[in-house]
């Protein structure tokens, strides 16, 4: 199985940061944030690893993990033109992982403690469809929220409800199989210009074949000032 990680993006809640670094290779305790994702993958047993950054940070993360060798795993890189929504830098993602194979994705900010090895191994069980990983948080309302049924499947993610139906969200850690491409081609861009992640992942829904695991453990979307050095005092040994 191979995996995806999406480190593009502007980075604009971390501006002026972000002016000089992308997002990803900012320190995250003792470590660029990326180093965190491409640990998490390796300990899951997760080697070839795709990364999708932009044209002017594709240098910085060559100089920066070069192969991937001197951590153990096998690094390629693909460049997103434009910042056209985690579904359009997915898409980039095509040719490497070709037509027939499950792959895992994970937005390069999603920092978390628990180890993802049982999650991947039951995604490599699972027959077909997607899988996403369910944290609770207090502010479900920033995330896309899934809505139940009564067998307690997902039949639906609201994305950014004004009164969300639980306190469940969405994190940025997927997996996904050969579909994906299939419903991101047929899905139209949102409101703000993007191809959104959500609606396929609804695609999935609609179709019976969403499935999904519960975090355990700390985790944060380290996209914020508060929440970044949040994952530095966790990740630095520091936090309470």
């Amino acid at each position: 199985m191979k995996a995806v990680i999406l480190a593009g993006g502007t980075g604009s809640r971390l501006m002026p940061l972000t002016k000089l670094l992308n997002k990803h290779l900012l320190p995250v305790g003792r470590l660029p944030m990326i180093s965190y994702g491409i640990d998490k993958m390796k300990e899951a047993g997760v080697t070839d690893i795709l990364i999708v950054t932009s044209r002017q940070a594709a240098g910085a993360f060559i100089h920066y993990l070069g192969s991937g060798a001197e951590s153990g795993v096998s690094l390629t890189y693909r460049i997103q033109e434009e910042a056209g929504g985690i579904a359009q830098a997915l898409e980039l993602a095509r040719p490497y992982v070709g037509d027939d194979e499950k792959f895992i994705v994970l937005l390069g900010d999603n920092l978390f403690e628990e180890a993802l090895t049982s999650h991947v191994d039951a995604f490599r069980r699972q027959p077909e469809g997607a899988m996403v990983l369910l944290k609770q948080v207090p502010d479900p309302e920033r995330y896309g929220v899934p809505k139940f049924d009564e067998a307690g499947e997902i039949v639906r993610i609201e994305e950014k409800p004004t009164q969300p139906d639980n306190n469940w969200c969405v994190t940025g850690i997927y997996g996904f199989d050969r579909h994906a491409f299939e419903f991101i081609a047929g899905i139209e861009p949102s409101q703000r210009g993007e191809l959104e992640i959500t609606d396929v992942n609804n695609a999935y829904a609609a179709r019976g074949l969403l499935r999904h695991g519960k975090l355990q453990g700390w985790w944060t979307d380290a996209g914020t000032f508060e929440s970044l050095r949040e994952a530095s005092m966790r990740l630095s040994g520091d936090a309470p």
